[in-house]
């Protein structure tokens, strides 16, 4: 894939060929034109180029839920929109849902709209996408979610949930304890990872195991998104633990 559409605004890969810009924005309907070089950091930000136009900020509709955000302060991921919607669907009428990386509202909007949770308490670490968060909980007129501002590490601990989210890569089995130790017994965890296709069926799980120490664990579901890099996929675990 060359370009996505997010919004009003174009995101061209880095290796897209041509230049005229103005051209191109006609042809999409955009303001604004943009490439995305990388994400940095725990906080998920966007080192990025301008290509045309000024705003970077626009509305994003997607699975029936409206999305404000920022694309040169915040992450947009387009692939998982799928997972998004699924997650959603598996919400139960009356459960509390703590969402560890909440972002913008990728998966705590979609529960918001389409599911019936008593609660869901969606927290994020970075300021902006903090911001926007609070902003969709407005746009999209839900009274069921509780953002939270601050680093799930230390705020998780201080809830309890029937279905955990962790909606995070690269280092997410470091918070898997803090997960597993907010959840109900008889709750779902959903963890993700990115994982080499050919341990895909044993590490993520095996760390799920690790730590839980003394409590069950049930495999429902190994879930793969998207290829994250050669060789390598973003899978979800979906657990039931005891």
């Amino acid at each position: 894939m060359k370009y996505k559409k997010i919004g009003d605004i174009l995101i061209l890969d880095n290796d897209y060929p041509g230049d005229d810009f103005e051209e191109l924005s006609k042809r999409h309907h955009v303001k604004t034109i943009m490439k995305i070089d990388h994400i940095q950091g725990t906080k998920r930000e966007p080192v990025y180029k301008v290509l045309y136009g000024s705003e970077t900020e626009t509305i994003n509709k997607e699975n029936g839920c409206l999305f404000k955000l920022d694309l040169s302060k915040v992450m947009w991921s387009k692939g998982n929109n799928n997972e998004r919607l699924r997650i959603a669907k598996l919400v139960e009428d009356g459960e509390t849902v703590i969402d560890m990386f909440a972002g913008i509202g990728y998966f705590s909007i979609p529960i918001g709209v389409h599911a019936n949770a008593r609660e869901v308490i969606a927290i994020e670490i970075n300021p902006n996408s903090f911001h926007f968060l609070c902003e969709n909980v407005k746009l999209n007129k839900l009274d069921n979610i509780t953002p939270v501002l601050g680093d799930c590490k230390d705020v998780t601990p201080n809830f309890k949930a029937d279905r955990i989210i962790m909606g995070y890569v690269k280092t997410t089995h470091h918070y898997l304890k803090v997960a597993i130790g907010s959840l109900n017994e008889g709750g779902i965890l959903h963890y993700h990872e990115t994982v080499p296709e050919k341990l895909m069926n044993t590490r993520p799980i095996e760390r799920i195991i690790s730590e839980a120490g003394d409590r069950d664990v049930e495999l429902l579901k190994i879930n793969k998104v998207k290829k994250y890099s050669p060789g390598v996929w973003h899978v979800v675990i979906d657990v039931r633990i005891d």
